[in-house]
């Protein structure tokens, strides 16, 4: 039901503490309040020009008393709103440029606990919009300025639902055929409930398969370990071929294989080149994140394509695919983008064409875990986080211990440090989003990763906070 705006009470003092790098994002009542959304949904508007701000959300305890909010920020300041209800972060990218939006927003925390939410402001044709390139005026203006309602306030549309079967036509055009896959799909309680049954086969075994913002069987981050124990035992329970799981606004989406082993996301670039890169001779640009395996480039490259690396988070990716026109990218976190997206990520647009590419394999003898091996090269670390307050020294120090001693064959500084050497690399860079350190090793042997990784960890063991 859309919200209507009305007298929100709202307390005198602003909470604000969410405004991140790519989003506004935190824990409702704590990093941010009703008056600080109203003043964000006041200002919205002025940001971009906008004189219609669509808007939607997910399925979140905060996210009805957010939306009502949002609302009478935006139409208080003359603005109108375009309201479409329960989302997934995809279709309102799609909404936005397909429908002409100046401005959107989709409340949403996406992978974050039950307790958190934000909001996620796109502009025209879905371009991200991060702290670099709007949020930090809004920010600035929320902060300094008091909003005074106009006389002539704008009005809400409820548009809920009106451009769901749309959507699943676009949606279906990435669909191949999927006879003979069996498969385990787990949406973790979250918004791929409202799209992925139109479009999966009626034989699929779903988990968390209802839209419930508690998350009752897993917090919605599927990079969490414990957070796909379910979908390791239905896949192994089954005997399926592969499992798919969705975080909460199915932005993101990984895979474990049929021996439940978890997939590392940017593995999937590289089967999305072997698909997506057929026949195409104008050796389009493909983007991956600072930490994406060696091997994606080198599979890439052989393919025809042009590996191109860049910042993690949307905010930097969708705007860099758009800068270079690239045909699509991914990160670790599980985002994929595409051209034909928009230059937006969509979890379930890359689910589509995952299971697609699987299916044929299937269908010629191959299982998920001999295809993906035989694009993992080398041996990987994972990503590996330490609570550091003192970060950028801490990175300077193991850049300077490795470059001192060696000249690096390949040096990156625009997110922490990649640095490469002929067997084995590593990034190491800041967290965006949480108060972490990230690294990151591949080697070409087990035993060199050990080696670099208990020698970067010494490195940093004095900075690790006790």
């Amino acid at each position: 039901m859309c919200p209507s705006p009305g007298t929100t009470n709202l307390s005198p003092k602003t909470i604000m503490k969410a405004f991140k790098a790519y989003d506004i994002r935190g824990v409702y009542g704590t990093d941010f309040d009703r008056n600080a959304v109203y003043r964000i949904g006041f200002f919205l508007p002025r940001l971009f020009g906008a004189k219609t701000i669509a808007v939607g959300c997910d399925a979140r305890l905060s996210s009805p008393e957010i939306s009502q909010t949002l609302l009478q920020g935006i139409t208080d300041s003359g603005a109108d709103v375009h309201y479409y209800g329960l989302s997934t972060t995809p279709f309102m990218y799609w909404v936005t440029a397909r429908n002409g939006y100046e401005t959107s927003v989709m409340i949403t925390a996406s992978h974050n606990p039950k307790n958190h939410n934000g909001l996620k402001i796109s502009a025209k044709n879905a371009a991200p919009v991060g702290y670099d390139n709007g949020l930090n005026k809004l920010e600035h203006w929320v902060e300094t300025e008091n909003p005074i309602p106009v006389a002539n306030k704008g009005a809400v549309t409820n548009l809920e639902g009106t451009l769901k079967n749309d959507y699943l036509a676009f949606q279906k055009r990435y669909l191949g055929q999927l006879d003979g896959l069996k498969m385990v799909v787990d949406c973790s309680n979250g918004m791929a409930n409202l799209f992925v049954k139109d479009l999966l086969p009626p034989d699929v075994t779903y988990i968390a398969d209802t839209i419930d913002g508690t998350f009752p069987c897993h917090e919605p981050n599927p990079l969490e370990p414990a957070n796909i124990v379910a979908l390791q035992q239905k896949v192994l329970e089954t005997h399926a071929d592969i499992g798919v799981i969705y975080d909460g606004d199915a932005d993101r989406v990984m895979f474990v294989d049929e021996n439940a082993r978890f997939v590392s996301p940017d593995l999937m670039i590289g089967l999305l080149a072997t698909h997506l890169l057929k026949n195409n001779g104008s050796r389009p640009k493909v983007l991956q994140d600072i930490r994406t395996s060696k091997a994606v480039a080198e599979l890439i490259d052989e393919l025809g394509g042009e590996p191109c690396i860049w910042r993690v988070g949307r905010a930097y990716a969708a705007a860099k695919l758009r800068e270079i026109d690239g045909l699509f990218g991914g990160e670790l976190a599980g985002h994929y983008y595409f051209r034909d997206f928009y230059y937006s990520d969509s979890g379930i647009m890359a689910s589509l064409l995952i299971l697609s590419i699987i299916a044929q394999r299937h269908r010629d003898g191959q299982t998920f875990s001999q295809v993906m091996n035989s694009i993992a090269r080398y041996k990987n670390s994972g990503e590996i986080n330490f609570t550091i307050d003192r970060k950028q020294e801490a990175m300077d120090l193991v850049k300077n211990h490795f470059c001192n001693a060696e000249k690096p064959t390949r040096f990156l500084d625009f997110d922490g440090y990649r640095v490469e050497y002929p067997h084995w690399w590593f990034n190491i860079r800041p967290s965006n989003t949480e108060p972490y350190l990230r690294l990151i090793l591949e080697a070409d042997t087990d035993e060199l990763l050990a080696q670099k990784t208990a020698e970067i960890k010494q490195l940093l063991n004095p900075f690790v906070c006790k």
